[in-house]
């Protein structure tokens, strides 16, 4: 495993009940029964709500999701997390828009860090995606790359990453961020024993997806919201704040590290639930 030099900023980051039914005498007092009127707007609430499909970006995996899953669950909402095979914005869009056409109804794409470039290819021209919610995620034109928005120029840059590399073959590799350097860079509002397990469990992206030029964005047609996460030290907030504004998005900040759906879940799903809603 060796340093990767040639990258110095890249922000692409990053779970049931029986019951027995008592005769009882015609003289016992029971509890009157729901109404089937009650009953049926119930149902028909839930049915109502969109899924949430979740995407999570470079060192990051489903679990990462976690706590944020809880809560919407909670809600009513039913949620998927997608495993974001991070190879490229082509293919990753192309996983996440099968797992999007094998759910019936209405869809909510959020994506964190890359996991924001693959859905806005993912919703591209699909009437299924109701909404997106961009998390401290890339969110690129038509054209751009990764690697081209993470090396904008602001007036308060953040460190060059501790990125690592693993060859995986003549002409490509993996890129990791350094494990003794991963709450700093990553997760540093999170406590050291959870983030020394993102460390660990961290999956890699393909080095060549920082090179490969986005598809036609779909948030032309599809309304967005954007959290800022403005103690982020992998993508700088003023560049999240530039794709937010170019985006027109609903823009939220947060003091949070890069890791905000592992710092601040509830807030998380709170932001998801209003565009849902």
């Amino acid at each position: 495993m060796r340093k990767l030099t040639s990258l110095t900023v890249l922000g692409f980051t990053a779970a049931l009940a029986t019951g027995t039914v008592l005769a009882l005498p015609a003289s016992a007092s029971t509890s009157p029964a729901p109404s089937a009127k009650a009953t049926v707007s119930s149902v028909s609430e839930s049915a109502q709500k969109p899924t949430i499909v979740l995407v999570h970006g470079a060192w990051a995996d489903s679990g990462s999701w976690a706590d944020v899953i809880v809560k919407l669950r909670k809600d009513g909402y039913p949620v998927r997390a997608a495993s974001d095979p991070l190879r490229g914005i082509a293919n990753d869009a192309a996983s996440v828009r099968s797992l999007v056409d094998s759910i019936p109804g209405p869809v909510v794409l959020v994506g964190h860090s890359y996991g924001g470039a693959v859905i806005n290819a993912a919703a591209d021209g699909d009437p299924k995606v109701k909404s997106l919610v961009y998390l401290a995620a890339f969110v690129p034109e038509k054209g751009e790359t990764i690697g081209e928005l993470a090396a904008r120029k602001v007036a308060n840059p953040t460190p060059a990453l501790p990125l690592v590399t693993v060859p995986t073959g003549a002409n490509s590799a993996d890129i990791y961020l350094d494990p003794a350097k991963f709450r700093a860079a990553f997760a540093a509002d999170v406590p050291k024993a959870k983030a020394a397990v993102l460390a660990a469990t961290q999956r890699p992206a393909a080095a060549s997806a920082l090179g490969e030029k986005a598809t036609a964005p779909a948030r032309a047609s599809v309304p967005a919201w954007y959290l800022v996460t403005t103690k982020d030290q992998a993508i700088a907030p003023e560049t999240q704040r530039f794709m937010a504004q170019r985006a027109h998005a609903k823009i939220s900040d947060i003091k949070s590290s890069h890791a905000v759906m592992v710092s601040h879940p509830l807030k998380v799903a709170k932001l998801i639930e209003t565009a849902a809603r």
